[in-house]
């Protein structure tokens, strides 16, 4: 009778184990290298000198000198400024990362992979998404970002490069369509430059960091309609800014003919009652608020004629 299994499985959601980067083991590269080239050196000329004098004992000494120079050598690596090494001892486990620029010697056993730490731009690719509105829009983005971990850049995910690239992209499409390109009272993607930037690069460094990514910029790069729609936005925005200057316009108007009429009043320049007081604010406002130049009417008569 086969009893219940013991065997617990792990939890779907369970984390995964992470390596974090730590410094690796060397020496100074020069030092080892002289030492290196005096081993090889040394070993061939034993080596021939035993051979050309029958003497057994120093062509032993001198292959065995040669064979120990081998792994010296071996185990010198370079490292470029702004440049990591990440060391994997016999190309599996984790052993390090060598970031002392210059040549450096270390354990020949491992495998030395070259990892950038420069500053990096990347263009998105132009997107054509719909904003918080249903509007199509094309938008794209340049990204600065550095390699701060390269433990996690190397062994978290495949290719960090193409990691970045992907997540990007998604993190734009989903800030655009979060906001509206253009929206009265609210936060827009094209009046709100800074808050929507700040955003995006709070997103981008939250899907990129398992990579041990930094992300120290990110700006948008286009901003725009889609073109099926570009002309009909272009037209409503256009109407836009007439009914905001019209408006403008009126309330300036508006405070102009209060002006004259209290100026006339305190001087005492002349009385006028309130049917003239209206002909008047309606002369004045005709003139301030026409987009034309308008053309005097000289009433030689009555008013009331």
């Amino acid at each position: 009778m086969t009893g219940p299994s013991t065997v617990a499985e792990k939890p779907t959601g369970a984390p995964t184990t992470t390596i974090a980067e730590r410094p690796g083991w060397d020496l100074p590269g020069w030092s080892m290298l002289g030492v290196g080239l005096v081993l090889f050196l040394g070993g061939i000329a034993a080596f021939v000198l035993g051979l050309v004098f029958t003497v057994v004992p120093l062509a032993v000494v001198g292959a065995v000198l040669f064979v120990v120079s081998l792994p010296v050598l071996a185990g010198l690596t370079l490292v470029q400024p702004n440049q990591a090494r990440v060391l994997q001892l016999l190309g599996s486990s984790y052993s390090g990362t060598l970031r002392t620029p210059g040549l450096r010697w270390t354990n020949p056993l491992t495998y030395r992979k070259a990892i950038s730490t420069r500053i990096r731009n990347h263009e998105t690719g132009q997107s054509k998404v719909n904003d918080a509105d249903g509007n199509p829009i094309e938008i794209s983005a340049i990204v600065v970002w550095q390699v701060a971990d390269t433990a996690l850049a190397s062994f978290q995910v495949d290719d960090y490069e193409e990691f970045v690239a992907v997540q990007t992209e998604s993190a734009v499409r989903h800030i655009a369509g979060s906001y509206p390109y253009d929206a009265e009272g609210r936060m827009s993607l094209r009046e709100n430059a800074d808050e929507i930037t700040g955003a995006m690069s709070e997103e981008v460094h939250a899907r990129v960091r398992s990579a041990g990514v930094e992300v120290i910029e990110t700006r948008i790069n286009r901003l725009a309609y889609a073109p099926e729609i570009a002309q009909a936005m272009l037209r409503r925005q256009q109407a836009g800014a007439v009914i905001a200057a019209r408006q403008q316009i009126v309330e300036g108007a508006v405070g102009m003919v209060e002006m004259a009429l209290a100026k006339l009043e305190d001087k005492h320049v002349v009385e006028l009652d309130e049917e003239r007081k209206a002909t008047m604010v309606s002369n004045l406002l005709i003139v301030l608020c026409s987009d034309r130049d308008t053309q005097p009417v000289v009433n030689t008569g009555s008013l009331y004629q």
